[in-house]
């Protein structure tokens, strides 16, 4: 469906990168929504349960074969998978969605990955600093100059992250997908990032 965010996993995926993210596109600060803009899936690479790196297991949507062709976004959820074999399957997804202008998301060593890809060589990008992006990316990794030194950086339609910046990540792919009012985003963010006690004193 066009409603629906696809968050992909690995094993031993960083199950806390994708928190934020979920929690605001299904619930608002009172309740789940009733009619949500969008829908929250899993895609893993089978339909058995995968594995998170805190030990939780979590039963997927789709697989990689199964999973649709239309949908609204693709967030590559970081983790340690992203170093073994099987993340190469993943290549194809994402140059198909990036070539389709679909919304991207990529946090951490999955942001990695995209350098490893070619996919940051023509976008302003972040990640776990410039030194990783180049080690993971190699010759393939081009676009040094487009590195930005920030939490998360947004642009044509790719949103990246480095592991630290789960919070920003979610920001600016809500605001992205225009998941709510940009002020009712902004609000989102800063009653996490300052936490109650400090914002409303």
């Amino acid at each position: 469906m066009t409603n629906e965010i696809l968050y992909l996993l690995l094993p031993d995926f960083a199950e806390h990168e994708m928190v934020y993210l979920a929690q605001a596109v299904a619930s608002d600060e009172y309740a789940l929504k009733e009619k949500p803009k969008y829908v929250n899936k899993i895609v893993a690479p089978t339909m058995e349960p995968i594995k998170s790196i805190g030990g939780f297991r979590m039963l997927p949507d789709y697989s990689f074969d199964t999973m649709p062709e239309d949908y609204a976004a693709l967030v590559l959820v970081g983790g340690f998978g992203w170093t073994t074999p099987i993340a190469d399957k993943v290549v194809p997804i994402i140059s198909k969605a990036v070539a389709e202008g679909k919304v991207v998301g990529a946090i951490c060593n999955a942001a990695s990955f995209m350098a490893k890809c070619g996919i940051l060589n023509d976008i302003k990008h972040t990640g776990n600093g410039l030194d990783q992006l180049k080690l993971w990316g190699g010759n393939n990794y081009t676009n040094p100059e487009g590195y930005l030194h920030k939490q998360a950086v947004s642009d044509k339609n790719i949103v990246t992250a480095n592991g630290s910046a789960t919070l920003e990540f979610a920001k600016e792919l809500l605001s992205l997908l225009e998941n709510d009012i940009p002020e009712r985003i902004e609000m989102y963010y800063q009653f996490n990032k300052q936490g109650f006690c400090e914002l409303f004193k």
